[in-house]
């Protein structure tokens, strides 16, 4: 056919496909082969269509790639273990949030506060704030180097806070914030943990905290009789274990439990009394479990 014998007809033809077009030389081409220009016609057409299509859908990867910025709204609440002081007070800084997207630290305006007001059930908003959405990657709570005491026996004591927390308590949570959701947040502040005499008679805070998801935990309660004996009590399950104090009414409560079956031994401080175990103790998120009345006589 004459059109092999006609470079120059094929470079046009290549041409017009990928770079300027020689519009004579392309006619003149259509009038040898014109099925073979009416195919290149159809797929120049589908190239720039596919083109197009490419283009649109790098430019929305790229616009996934940089940071969030949708936001959550939190709220952070603080709730205690009863532990056997007077009082125990504490001076929160700031707490701060880091997710997928970004960082944000929000300042608790709240003066020293007596944690211990806020045991079985009991608890108190210490901040909230939007908070970039995204996985969390890590919550610290930052303390006051002042301001935090304890009372014992009537008298006062400064906590002395480690120097190796001046970056904050690091508490663990596997959660995720969902945009435009709002999400409540509780710290379970352990007394009976969290404070060491030492042998001068002074006392330091390590804080021992819990951070729990409200939305998706539930509660275990009961009352310890006779209350004088004074129980510690410890919900199991698997190797994870959690323990409180039974009050002065004999009463205990643990809050934010994650759904599972849990194992709760009870154990009297005070001689005399029994250790008593309850299996299978079924714990369903936004409900409390009420074990009522357990006796260690």
């Amino acid at each position: 056919m004459k059109y092999r014998n006609n470079p120059s007809m094929v470079n046009s033809i290549w041409g017009y496909f990928f770079g300027p077009r020689d519009f004579v030389l392309f006619i003149e081409w259509h009038k040898f082969c014109p099925a073979v220009t009416i195919m290149l016609l159809t797929m120049k057409k589908n190239f720039i269509l596919l083109a197009l299509a490419t283009l649109v859908f790098l430019s929305s990867c790229s616009k996934n790639d940089g940071p969030s910025s949708q936001k959550t709204p939190v709220t952070v609440k603080i709730t205690d273990a009863p532990g056997y002081y007077d009082a125990i007070n504490l001076h929160i800084d700031a707490i701060e949030i880091r997710t997928t997207s970004g960082s944000t630290t929000i300042d608790v305006a709240a003066d020293p506060f007596n944690i211990l007001n806020y045991t079985m059930g009991k608890d108190t908003v210490i901040a909230g704030q939007d908070v970039p959405s995204g996985m969390i990657q890590e919550i610290r709570l930052k303390l006051n180097d002042s301001g935090n005491e304890i009372w014992v026996n009537g008298v006062v004591h400064p906590l002395k806070t480690p120097s190796g927390q001046s970056s904050g308590v690091k508490l663990k949570v596997q959660d995720e914030l969902i945009p435009d959701v709002a999400y409540t947040l509780l710290l379970d502040f352990d007394a009976s943990k969290s404070i060491v005499k030492t042998g001068n008679d002074q006392y330091l805070l390590k804080p021992v905290i819990r951070a729990i998801p409200v939305a998706t935990s539930g509660a275990i309660t009961g009352t310890i009789s006779p209350a004088e004996s004074q129980a510690n009590v410890f919900a199991i399950t698997g190797v994870d274990t959690v323990g409180t104090l039974a009050n002065s009414a004999g009463k205990f409560y643990f809050p934010g439990m994650p759904e599972g079956t849990y194992k709760i031994v009870v154990e009297p401080s005070v001689a005399g009394y029994m250790n008593k175990n309850i299996e299978g103790v079924q714990v369903a998120k936004a409900s409390v479990k009420d074990l009522g009345i357990i006796s260690v006589q």
